[in-house]
Formats: structure tokens, C-alpha cells, sequence
């Protein structure tokens, strides 16, 4: 086979990967296959390029639809393969093509501020769990983590998901560790996210924002600031246990990094912070206009009752449960709440009274449990004199 055929061969390699795009409903609305179309598009306006190619092109235009995510993390993603048979075929020109999407997002107030694929369980924790595509040891991690642990999710791409995984923990002073784990997404042509996180942490990246030593195909930070970069290398450590899939493990990791946590770090300049703010009481009670509650732990039935008075004094409605939920639901249901503040008092006034039912201790409605007066259970069950505050 001559060159002039290799290029052939190439060129119908690429097209055919298009309409394998084409004719996939998870492409049509994927940001890579969205992306490698504008490329092309650009690249070959009219009268430009293989007229074969500018037609598929327009035909795969047409089938787009609404863009749903920015990349699923496939384990074959056609876009680059298109890219890579178009460069066999028409030259190193097209090997620059923007085939994945690196556009800015847009942030969100509070922490974290970019979206993605991850979970929260806590803000002033040291650590965050990069799974790379590991949903099921993220989900194993975050039902089975402890309390040193602020975020756990997974990332499918070299560019845009390293740059919203560092400006989401350059956002929070109190990650100082980044355990990445789980398997690298090895396709055809290699995302390779893990490593490329890996590489940034340790060689950073040069003038044209490439992360050096990164094996991804397209390991460009557009969108983040070398002082970003350098800042998240300089307060970060990031944990190499690419390939570990057992939770336990990963967990393990995680307890050792927070017992040699060196602290909340100097926060970013440019990234916003959420700042922890003082509790405090409210200067004065305001009635709720729906009326007020009075709760009765009734030990004989092994339930609670509560009562809703109108504020003229007349009863309405009494519920009764062996939880606080079972009374508050209702409670809500039916409008006996017209007060943020009355529904959290309830909601704190029922969990005492819950858990004086288990224990068998005393309840007095409004009373610090320390400061209960010494009532016998059966004046606490049955005496309104108990709870004549009312909630």
C-alpha cells in the first residue's frame, strides 16, 4: 500500500468514526463529540479540507442535541480517535484540534464552587477522595469514611476535571491531602486523568500550561493560573494509589494523611472561601401565628403526644408517635408551622423528648435536660403542669 492509499485508508477511518458518533445517543450529547464538531467545522470552513469530510461534518451538526455533561469517561472516546486518523490522513495539522471540552465554568456560590461528579460530607476536613472512575469504591468510601474526609467523587478528564478538582479544593483551606485511587481510564488513545493529577503534583506544568510528565492526550489547564497551580502543589499532597480498589485500604490512607494534617492552609487569593461564622441566640421570642405546641411523653403507651393550641388557647389537633418525625411530618403537613425559627425549636424539643422515651429519663418541655427539676416518670407522663410552657 502507497502513502496516497495509507491517506485513504485514514480518512475513511476517520469518517466512520464520525457516524459511529453519530448514530451513539451518550455522543450526540456529549461535550467531546460537541467540541470535536466545532473544531472541524473551524477547521474545514468551505471549500477547505476533503468535501467528504466538511459533509459528514455538517450531517453530524444536525444530529447533535442538547449538551448533558462534558465527558462520560468511555472507555473508547471516538472524538480523539477521529483526531488521530484525520492527522494519518491530512497531516500534523489537525493533531491540535480541540477535541475535548477545556471552556471556563462557571462557579457557584459556597463551597464547593464548580460542579461535578463528587459528594460532600463535610467542610473542615483535610481530606478529599479522587476515585477516577471508580464509582463504586467513591460510594463505598463515602458510606464508610470517617470524619477526615471532606469530599469523595470520581474524574474522567486530563484538563477540564483536574482544573475543577483544584479550584474546588484551593477553595477550602482545610484540604491539605488528595488520595487518588481506583483504576486510570486507559482508552484507546488514554485520558489517563489519575496519572496526569499525579504528574501536575509533582513536575507541575510548563509555559503552554501543559501538565509535564502527564500521559493524557490533552493534559492542558486552560483555565487555571500558574499561581493556582503553584499554590495547590505548594499547600496539597496528593496520594499516589492509582489501581487501589479496596475501600478499606484507601480508608486506611486516609486516617494516616489526617494524623499528620499540618492545619488549615493560607487560603487562596483568588478563590473565594466560605468562612465559618459565629451561633447565636435570638435577642427576643416572637409567637408563631399558627399557634403553639405542647409535647407529653405518655410512658404507659410508649408514645408522644402532641398537642397544637390556637393562640386564643383553643386545641385543634393532637398527634401522636413513637418519634419525633412521626410528629413533626404531620405538623408540617397540615400548616401548624408558620416560623422557621418555631419549626427548628419543635424539631430540638421533640429529639429531647424521643430520647427521654428510650432512655427513661424525665422530659420537662423548654428545660435544659441538666437543669430538670427531679419529677417521677409517671408526673412527667400525665402532669400538663410539666410542660405548661408550651412550645
Amino acid at each position: 500500500m502507497n502513502l496516497n492509499q495509507e491517506k485513504e485508508q485514514a480518512l475513511k477511518k476517520a469518517l466512520t468514526y464520525l457516524q459511529e458518533a453519530m448514530a451513539a445517543e451518550k455522543c450526540r450529547a456529549c461535550g467531546c463529540f460537541h467540541q470535536l464538531v466545532v473544531a472541524l467545522e473551524q477547521a474545514f470552513p468551505a471549500g477547505a479540507g476533503p468535501q467528504e469530510l466538511r459533509e459528514t461534518v455538517e450531517t453530524a451538526k444536525l444530529c447533535l442535541v442538547e449538551r448533558q455533561y462534558d465527558c462520560l469517561g468511555c472507555e473508547v472516546c471516538i472524538p480523539p480517535l477521529v483526531v488521530n486518523a484525520l492527522t494519518q490522513a491530512l497531516g500534523e495539522a489537525v493533531a491540535d484540534l480541540e477535541v475535548c471540552p477545556t471552556e471556563k465554568v462557571e462557579e457557584r456560590r459556597g463551597w464547593p464552587p464548580l460542579p461535578g461528579t463528587y459528594r460532600v460530607l463535610r467542610y473542615q476536613a483535610p481530606l478529599a477522595v479522587c476515585c477516577i472512575t471508580a464509582e463504586d469504591l467513591a460510594a463505598a468510601v463515602v458510606r464508610e469514611g470517617g470524619p477526615e474526609i471532606a469530599l469523595v467523587g470520581t474524574l474522567h478528564t486530563e484538563n477540564l476535571g483536574i482544573e475543577r478538582l483544584i479550584q474546588n479544593v484551593l477553595a477550602n483551606p482545610h484540604l491539605r491531602f488528595v488520595i487518588v485511587c481506583g483504576p486510570d481510564s486507559q482508552q484507546a488513545v488514554g485520558h489517563y486523568p489519575g496519572q496526569s493529577l499525579v504528574a501536575l503534583a509533582q513536575y507541575g506544568m510548563d509555559d503552554r500550561r501543559r501538565i509535564v510528565g502527564a500521559q493524557g492526550r490533552r493534559p492542558l489547564l486552560k483555565n487555571l493560573s500558574p499561581e493556582a497551580v503553584a499554590h495547590f502543589r505548594e499547600v496539597v499532597e496528593v496520594i499516589d494509589l492509582i489501581g487501589e480498589v479496596e475501600a478499606c485500604k484507601v480508608l486506611s490512607a486516609a486516617q494516616r494523611c489526617a494524623a499528620r494534617n499540618p492545619g488549615t492552609a493560607q487560603p487562596f487569593a483568588a478563590g473565594p472561601v466560605v468562612s465559618p461564622i459565629p451561633g447565636y441566640l435570638p435577642t427576643r421570642m416572637v409567637s408563631d401565628p399558627a399557634g403553639y405546641f405542647v409535647i407529653y411523653v405518655d410512658r404507659g403507651r410508649g408514645i408522644l403526644s402532641l398537642e397544637h393550641y390556637l393562640n386564643d388557647g383553643l386545641l385543634d389537633v393532637v398527634i401522636e408517635g413513637a418519634t419525633a418525625a412521626e410528629l413533626y411530618t404531620p405538623a408540617i403537613d397540615r400548616g401548624l408551622i408558620s416560623r422557621l425559627d418555631h419549626a427548628a425549636y419543635l424539631g430540638g424539643e421533640l429529639a429531647r423528648a424521643e430520647e427521654s422515651l428510650r432512655v427513661g429519663e424525665p422530659f420537662v418541655q423548654d428545660a435544659a435536660p441538666e437543669l430538670a427539676p427531679p419529677l417521677t416518670l409517671a408526673s412527667v407522663a400525665c402532669d400538663p403542669a410539666c410542660n405548661e410552657a408550651g412550645a
